[in-house]
């Protein structure tokens, strides 16, 4: 006898993203290749009409021993108002393998006009030609050249926020948990379905191994590129730099936003990453989007769902610069 399993009464995914991607699928695996991968990420890109006019500026920074970081900055398109703004400090997705500040520029472009805030766009190193802690070390040192030189920039030191997507979550969260052991002070951190936990057992690794965009497949070629021959079996035993989560403390990081996608294997990292930094006593909104999938930050231009889930998180980010 056997029994079938149990139907899935979810909410179906936003057709106009399954749509999209059924027709660039975003599907890959180990042996593709990571140019291979880069290669469909870069595909993904809106058309350049479609973006918002802003000034922009690519610069390395001079980080001292950490060398020549590249950025690219984005500065919101505001009239007649000279004061210095609150600046963010973006770290894309995309495995810590794929992706740059190219596929990822009009997610900064959002960030800056939904926080109206200046916003630091960091093109870290990139496994598996760099792997783990390469893409940490160059996001730390970017992060501490913004804390130093804001006014250059014409920032508000005292009003600095991280966000990411993805595996930019995952540094963002890594970000915070730096700054506060440096004394940076940081105001907030967006963490779009981020990597925190690094607990492959969670149940939604399960019920969503072939969701779109982040399947098994992709998600074993990033942790095979960026992670190599590291034991995984144990998550509470992986270094903060990779699972902020096992931090001894969580006490006075940075308030949150943290939002995470229904159909993404990564929900229940974010969802249980909320939930240990409310018992650590930190200001934290969480936002489970019951259509959305893993990405969704980067297809909102096709998507009005996604433009509303993308923001809700914006909108916190703006009130906590703001407050």
């Amino acid at each position: 006898m056997t029994t079938d399993a149990p139907a899935d009464t979810r909410p179906g995914i936003d057709p106009i993203l399954k749509g999209l991607l059924e027709a660039v699928p975003l599907e890959f695996t180990i042996d593709d290749g990571v140019e291979a991968a880069r290669a469909k990420l870069a595909a993904m890109r809106p058309p350049q009409e479609m973006l918002p006019a802003m000034r922009i500026e690519d610069r390395d920074l001079d980080c001292g021993a950490a060398g020549q970081i590249p950025v690219r900055i984005y500065w919101p398109p505001i009239d007649g108002d000279t004061r210095p703004l609150p600046v963010v400090v973006f770290y894309h997705g995309g495995g810590w393998a794929i992706g740059d500040l190219d596929t990822h520029d009009h997610v900064a472009r959002a960030h800056a006009i939904g926080a109206r805030a200046i916003v630091v766009s960091v093109n870290y190193r990139l496994a598996p030609e760099h792997p783990f802690p390469a893409a940490i070390d160059d996001s730390w040192a970017a992060l501490q050249w913004v804390g130093a030189h804001a006014a250059e920039l014409g920032a508000d030191h005292s009003r600095i926020a991280v966000a990411g997507d993805s595996a930019g979550g995952n540094i963002s969260a890594v970000m915070a948990l730096r700054a506060r052991e440096a004394g940076l002070p940081l105001t907030f951190q967006l963490l779009w379905y981020p990597v925190t936990v690094g607990d492959l057992s969670l149940p939604s690794f399960t019920q969503n191994a072939d969701a779109p965009v982040l399947n098994a497949d992709v998600m074993a070629a990033f942790l095979h590129w960026y992670l190599p021959g590291m034991d995984l079996s144990d998550p509470t035993a992986l270094p903060t730099d990779l699972a902020p989560a096992n931090a001894e403390s969580l006490a006075g990081l940075a308030p949150a936003f943290i939002g995470t996608a229904e159909h993404d294997p990564l929900r229940d990292d974010g969802g249980k990453y909320a939930e240990l930094l409310a018992a650590a006593g930190v200001a934290v909104q969480h936002s489970n989007e019951p259509t959305m999938v893993h990405g969704y930050v980067s297809l909102a231009l096709a998507s009005p769902m996604a433009t509303e889930a993308t923001d809700r998180g914006l909108a916190a980010l703006k009130v906590a610069l703001y407050a």
